[in-house]
């Protein structure tokens, strides 16, 4: 269920120059304001876990998921070379299952670590946050490539929509609307940052076996239904 081959060509097309650029812009501005909040206020543990709360989980995380969700398979789409990778012996699932590999990878180091580090930054890992946000990051990671790499075989706008996914519902919904949060990635890897953090620095309006389930079946689902997609797509270009 991995292809060394396409995972070489997915990794080439995310980690390219343009976007990796992009990539790297968000961890970066998260540390550097990790650098300037804790020369200004020094290492308070409710403000560190605002800012990875807020910064680093609700923001950074869905939009690398989004750059590299997306980019893991909606250009080849775009552009029809799709066809050609398709044209290969190599078993769709298989061709689904390791770009969603690559997305995941790729989402994980340019978010994860970057929250390790701004964590012990801002505090020094006081009260498990800077652990706590980066676990909650790596399970993100997760959640966010599949359902992102779902938008890329489903529509050509993927970009837009997972932006507006990521900056409109989990940003925005995700963290003021009580309503919506059982429905958001944030909330579910919250869950897991609440109980590896000290009482009262993190909270989640989801419970950890519920967010762990909904975690789980998202991944699934969406890694399922891409291939489903992937597999149609195959089908009306041999038409």
């Amino acid at each position: 269920m991995y292809d060394p081959t396409v995972a070489r060509l997915t990794y080439r097309a995310l980690l390219g120059r343009r976007r990796a650029m992009i990539l790297f812009a968000l961890p970066v501005l998260l540390i550097v304001i990790a650098i300037a909040v804790r020369a200004f206020s020094g290492a308070d543990d409710q403000i560190a876990s605002d800012l990875l709360g807020s910064f680093a989980l609700a923001t950074m995380v869905p939009i690398i998921g989004v750059i590299a969700g997306t980019g893991a398979i909606g250009p080849e789409i775009d552009d029809g070379s799709v066809v050609y990778l398709l044209a290969k012996p190599v078993k769709r699932p298989t061709i689904i299952v390791t770009k969603l590999v690559v997305a995941i990878a790729v989402t994980m180091a340019f978010s994860a670590i970057p929250t390790l580090i701004a964590g012990f930054i801002l505090n020094g890992n006081g009260q498990q946050i800077a652990v706590a946000y980066t676990v909650a990051a790596l399970v993100a990671s997760i959640a966010y490539a599949a359902i992102f790499l779902l938008l890329g075989t489903v529509t050509r706008h993927a970009v837009v929509f997972g932006l507006v996914y990521a900056l409109v519902w989990e940003a925005l919904f995700g963290s003021l609307v009580s309503g919506a949060r059982t429905l958001s990635v944030q909330q579910w890897s919250l869950a897991l940052a609440q109980r590896i953090a000290g009482d009262g620095l993190v909270s989640s309006d989801v419970g950890l076996p519920l967010a762990t389930v909904l975690l789980v079946v998202v991944t699934v689902a969406a890694t399922w239904y891409a291939g489903q997609k992937l597999r149609t797509l195959t089908l009306a270009g041999e038409e």
